[in-house]
């Protein structure tokens, strides 16, 4: 689950949120020094990610993809999967993705100074460019993917990857809608148990 996700299924609390956005930021337990709310979302940001990373679904998508991605398969994957939450959206919220993406960087703003520096330095550029709002289109998969492997030492194999996500889009979103209904079960479930 890359951004979009994260944000997604932590909403509508504000807290939640941000922890699920600036989780990758935050190491070990280091989580500790946050705002109780913001803490569970940081680790909630786990949860989801390591109920994904186990989930045979999502294993058969990142073997599909490890020939031409290689070991960054399930890099790409999590972009491909914000790509079909992002052109499904209407079907899962009641915000356009539109709205959701506008009101989602107004929180971050809101709470900039909570932030880890590596976020504070990406939110100007996510939300001029709008990359939960690209996240829809294969230009914008495209563009996310080109970011990523010009930030990652041995990424490049990324650039050009959305060409992975056209040639198998079928398979890939047919795997990702039955995942994500577990997914978001799943994650309904954590969030009742930290009420």
């Amino acid at each position: 689950m890359n951004f979009l996700a994260h944000i997604y299924l932590a909403s509508p609390d504000e807290e939640w949120m941000i922890g699920n956005f600036i989780a990758d930021s935050v190491k070990g337990k280091s989580y500790q020094t946050f705002p109780k709310k913001i803490a569970e979302g940081i680790l909630m940001h786990r949860f989801i990610d390591d109920f994904t990373d186990t989930h045979s679904l999502v294993k058969e998508c990142n073997a599909l993809l490890r020939e031409g991605l290689g070991r960054y398969a399930p890099v790409a994957l999590d972009v491909f999967f914000d790509y079909f939450l992002a052109k499904n959206f209407q079907q899962y919220h009641h915000q356009s993705l539109e709205d959701f993406s506008k009101n989602s960087y107004e929180i971050f703003f809101q709470h900039f100074e909570l932030l880890p520096i590596r976020n504070q330095q990406m939110l100007p550029y996510m939300s001029q460019q709008n990359w939960l709002l690209n996240y829809a289109t294969i230009d914008g998969i495209k563009k996310a993917l080109a970011g990523m492997a010009q930030r990652s030492k041995y990424g490049a194999i990324m650039k050009g990857g959305e060409q992975y996500l056209i040639v198998h889009e079928e398979k890939l979103k047919a795997n990702f809608e039955l995942f994500f209904k577990e997914l978001q079960k799943n994650t309904e479930d954590y969030k009742s148990r930290l009420k």
